[in-house]
């Protein structure tokens, strides 16, 4: 099922770009991501923001002290609770190449608890469901996440799905499509 509904804020060409978009999109090319795709095609509108959100994902994605598994994992559930087309297409291959189970990322992709989880991703799951469904987290979970994550860890991990959540809100908005060629992977729920 390709895209049926038209970008709303489509890539903007680059013989059109502002001075602080240019520079923007030059910081985003000279960086890990190599290029300006996805959110950043949205966000390129607003070179202020664009350019400490890149920072910020730079960050989370590839400087993060946190097991890149754990990471993707948490990525994935911001990816699904949105879902999220683009953010799932891109990081389901990150994820399971970090060795999360292609089993857990079907189960989150379905929308159900996974089976089998390590006691890490466990914890994680149930930290970021009751975050994003709940807007907190109980004692117990919290107290359980600090155990296995650290207090830096568990901010990282809120800051990684609250990133998410944020591109994906602007993702879903903007209508910015999958890669040519792509599929959606994601079930859609029904409402």
């Amino acid at each position: 099922m390709t895209q049926l509904r038209p970008e709303r804020l489509p890539r903007i060409p680059q013989e059109l770009w502002n001075d602080e978009q240019k520079k923007v999109a030059a910081a985003i090319v000279a960086g890990p991501r190599g290029e300006v795709r996805g959110p950043f095609i949205a966000l390129l509108r607003s070179p202020g923001l664009a350019g400490p959100i890149q920072q910020v994902g730079e960050y989370l994605r590839f400087r993060s002290p946190l097991e890149r598994r754990i990471a993707e994992m948490a990525t994935l559930m911001a990816a699904r609770h949105w879902t999220q087309q683009y953010e799932w297409q891109s990081h389901h291959k990150h994820a399971l190449k970090a060795g999360l189970s292609p089993a857990l990322a079907q189960a989150i992709a379905e929308g159900r608890r996974p089976t089998g989880m390590a006691v890490d991703e466990e914890a994680l799951y149930d930290m970021l469901t009751e975050a994003l469904h709940n807007r907190s987290v109980c004692d117990a979970t919290y107290a359980r996440a600090i155990a296995i994550f650290g207090e830096q860890g568990v901010i990282e991990l809120l800051a990684i799905a609250g990133y998410y959540a944020m591109l994906a809100m602007i993702l879903n908005v903007a209508r910015i499509a999958l890669p040519a060629g792509q599929e959606p992977m994601l079930p859609w729920f029904p409402h």
